[in-house]
């Protein structure tokens, strides 16, 4: 399984390498030329607006009001999707990054754990209606599209995996805490207690409906918003497009990406689909693989910074904590 990402990881750059290739490296970086420095200033303040809106779609289902948790889950957020972005992990790595980033600042491990797989279950629901979104505007655009028919059983498919991910967590919970249980048990002498502790946050969290559902909501108009940083980019290469069919590409680009989700910041796989899904919209190749460029030196510009930062908290941890030692000693 370690050696999957890193094979999935290359074979990805090779292909995105041979996109762009194919394409001509000339014709991809002269549109990429186009990007001013103010453009790519927009382009990464609106990916730090979109931080700020899914760590609002976190706080909503966590219950109870403290103060400086909203700051504190946006900046799990960020590093949750820097660490997915930037790093050679799986989008679960980013998952474990951003919640371990949370309890540096005081948020208990068991509710940034149940609150992350929450919060990824509400997120996984919200871009399932955003796919369907940019499925509806394919299907006006292009009804006889080759990609309708997969899209549509993707859609189907992805909506009983959502259905069945939410009864995994509650209904069958007691089952899989029992299973733990005996598994975790064999390495963890307090194995039971933590899971129920975090059983019962995961309790607690599903026990506000009113909760989830602002949560829902609010990780839909975070995806939204991504179709907004997608136009954004397409214009500030001079492409002439619509802002819904740059909703449609990024909508069905995230689904693509989502059914990719082993594949380390998603390499190859968002080179594909922003040349395939942007010819279907009339975007040249090379324009379209320029955008995805664009969004992966944003990605690096807003991430590394980030990633850093964080670093210096691990390490502020551990020299607090060999302190503590000596003191003991």
């Amino acid at each position: 399984m370690k050696k999957l990402p890193i094979a999935l990881a290359l074979a990805g750059l090779l292909l995105g390498t041979i996109l762009i290739g194919w394409y001509g490296f000339g014709r991809v970086l002269t549109g990429v030329r186009r990007v001013g420095w103010g453009d790519f200033a927009l382009i990464c303040g609106w990916q730090i607006v979109l931080f700020g809106i899914l760590g609002l779609a976190w706080d909503a289902i966590v219950p109870g009001r403290e103060p400086r948790r909203l700051l504190v889950l946006i900046w799990g957020r960020m590093v949750r999707d820097a660490s997915a972005n930037c790093l050679p992990f799986s989008q679960v790595g980013g998952f474990v990054f951003g919640a371990r980033a949370v309890t540096l600042h005081g948020v208990s491990w068991s509710l940034a754990t149940a609150s992350t797989v929450v919060d990824v279950t509400a997120e996984f629901l919200a871009e399932v209606a955003f796919t369907g979104i940019g499925l509806g505007i394919l299907l006006a655009r292009a009804p006889q599209s080759s990609l309708a028919v997969p899209l549509e059983i993707g859609l189907g498919l992805a909506v009983m995996a959502g259905a069945a991910l939410v009864w995994l967590q509650q209904g069958a919970a007691p089952l899989f805490a029992r299973m733990g249980q005996r598994i975790a048990g064999r390495w963890i002498e307090d194995a039971q207690d933590r899971l129920g502790v975090l059983q019962a946050e995961m309790s607690l969290i599903y026990g506000h409906a009113g909760r989830l559902a602002l949560g829902f909501f609010v990780h839909l108009l975070g995806w939204l918003g991504t179709g907004v940083a997608g136009f954004i980019t397409y214009r500030a290469l001079d492409v002439p497009i619509d802002f819904d069919d740059a909703l449609a590409i990024e909508a069905l680009l995230a689904a693509m990406a989502a059914m990719a989700f082993l594949v380390p910041v998603n390499a190859g796989v968002q080179e594909a689909g922003y040349a395939g899904l942007g010819a279907i919209f009339g975007v040249p190749p090379e324009l379209s693989l320029g955008v995805s460029l664009v969004r992966r030196a944003r990605d690096l510009a807003v991430g590394i910074p980030i990633l850093l930062i964080w670093q210096a908290f691990e390490a502020r941890r551990l020299r607090s904590v060999e302190r503590a030692t000596v003191v003991r000693r």
